[in-house]
């Protein structure tokens, strides 16, 4: 009776345990938000300290986030996260990297 209330969550691809994990939501937001925002700006040579430096910062939340992540969802969203943030890191350095112009 009581497995009849709850959810199949099985064979989701997104599955959860059921229990709240705000720091690793948390962790996931940021590395994805700060990743989306690094690949953005790398489209625009001159946003290379802003491209660079959210870049580096999601990929070490996302690192962190990958290692006490409980759940796929979680998984999954620092993976997008963490590939984003990659790019748009490399990008940024090739574009003056993370003092560039400022420093030297």
């Amino acid at each position: 009776m009581a497995q009849a209330l709850q959810p199949n969550t099985a064979g989701s691809l997104f599955a959860s345990d059921g229990k709240p994990h705000p720091l690793q939501d948390a962790l996931m937001a940021v590395t994805l938000v700060l990743g989306v925002l690094s690949f953005i700006t790398a489209f625009f040579h001159s946003l290379h300290l802003l491209t660079s430096w959210a870049g580096l910062v999601a990929l070490g939340t996302g690192v962190y986030g990958q290692w006490v992540s409980v759940t796929t969802r979680q998984r999954f969203g620092l993976i997008l996260g963490l590939g984003a943030a990659g790019v748009g890191f490399l990008i940024g350095m090739a574009h003056g990297g993370l003092f560039g112009g400022v420093v030297g």
